[in-house]
């Protein structure tokens, strides 16, 4: 199994609902897929590099995952069908990736326990 990290941009003009709605569908297949999720973050509402389809923010939200590599292509596709989502990017991480994201979830953790 490798380690995947994906990032989805949904669009701005959705309820809260239906953002973990769709939050919660993109979970659901990857588990149900036999994809286990390892750590997952909600980004929230940011600004956008350049607009998309006229719009100038979105809901960003990571999500790291093991799976097999078949998995990536049809996940690709279930973000394709969903018109809330508005961009995606999905990708392998090297042993170092790995280690850094770990490296930073674990000084983050340390820093809450401190305040």
């Amino acid at each position: 199994m490798n380690r995947y990290e994906t990032v989805f941009i949904m669009t701005p003009v959705l309820s809260d609902v239906q953002m973990k709605e769709a939050v919660e569908k993109f979970r659901k297949f990857l588990t149900d897929s036999g994809a286990k999720i390892v750590h997952e973050e909600d980004w929230g509402l940011r600004k956008l590099a350049y607009p998309i389809q006229h719009k100038s923010t979105g809901f960003y939200h990571l999500i790291e995952f093991e799976a097999e590599g078949a998995l990536i292509e049809k996940l690709e596709i279930q973000f394709r069908r969903d018109e809330r989502i508005i961009r995606f990017l999905t990708f392998k991480m090297d042993k170092y990736a790995i280690e850094y994201a770990e490296k930073k979830r674990s000084m983050k953790q340390e820093k809450k326990e401190e305040a």
